[in-house]
């Protein structure tokens, strides 16, 4: 492995591509990786609407019959660096569903496999993923946050949803969640030779992700954090912050809008 080291440090990129899904221990995963000197994206830390705009673009061009989609050439080397790999070595949470296109886009580098039993892991994706993005509550807010606020957040996160199982409704997310968790598993283990890839288990502890990644055994507990409660809890901080990012640039278009208007209004009335 050596020397595909050296090749990513010569060429930059991401150095290890996370494999795995929403809901599978990626938070704790990415705590891991940062406290063993890796800087890393996960959506929880850095959710700027420019990322956003980018996510959606990657779906559109890894799905094109996802609903709403717009046309453009699947994602090249170039692009992915765009999103993730100029700043990033690992990406945790987002890049999973991009896991095929990523293992193309950056051969050289080592890939963990984390898999949580399906029947265990998809009510929290349901719960967590699903339910918020889907329910009758969000609607009003995905149309402001675009029409209004710029933020793409909502529609990005179809695009994925949609593109990765194969579905244009939430019932058919639902009806294809089994065949596209498996189909998605076997794709990345015949894509990627075993000497190049972690099978990780949740619960394995720092050894075998260390000796694979070739760090040094840190010297304080693995990391386990962003059960439901607190995902539900980080969720919500995180859509927060992005609104009043998004309402703190767009006001001052708003308060001049507003004083033209009412100018033209008094111009009227005089």
């Amino acid at each position: 492995m050596q020397g595909s080291e050296s090749l990513l440090r010569e060429e930059g990129g991401l150095q290890v591509i996370h494999t795995s899904l929403f809901r599978m221990g990626t938070n704790s995963l990415a705590t891991a990786y940062r406290m063993l000197g890796y800087t890393v994206f996960h959506g929880l830390d850095d959710m700027k609407q420019e990322t956003w705009s980018l996510i959606e673009e990657a779906a559109e061009a890894t799905w094109p019959s996802a609903p709403d989609a717009r046309p453009r050439p699947p994602f090249a080397r170039a692009d992915w660096d765009r999103l993730w790999g100029a700043r990033y070595d690992i990406v945790t949470d987002h890049g999973g569903p991009f896991a095929a296109q990523l293992i193309s886009a950056y051969p050289a580098a080592k890939v963990v496999i984390v898999q949580r039993d399906f029947d265990e892991w998809w009510p929290s994706f349901r719960s967590q993923l699903l339910d918020p993005l889907f329910s009758p509550r969000a609607q009003p807010f995905i149309f402001l946050g675009w029409h209004v606020l710029g933020i793409r957040a909502g529609h990005a996160m179809r695009k994925e949803h949609f593109g990765f199982f194969g579905a244009r409704s939430r019932a058919e997310i639902e009806a294809n969640a089994r065949a596209t968790y498996d189909s998605y598993f076997e794709t990345v283990r015949r894509l990627v030779p075993e000497e190049r890839r972690l099978e990780y288990a949740l619960g394995d502890g720092w050894e075998p992700l260390c000796t694979f990644l070739g760090k040094d055994v840190p010297d304080v507990p693995f990391p386990h954090t962003n059960n439901r409660k607190l995902h539900s809890e980080e969720h919500q901080r995180t859509v927060k912050s992005i609104y009043l990012a998004s309402a703190n640039r767009v006001m001052p278009w708003i308060a001049g809008a507003a004083a033209v208007a009412l100018a033209g209004w008094y111009t009227v009335q005089s």
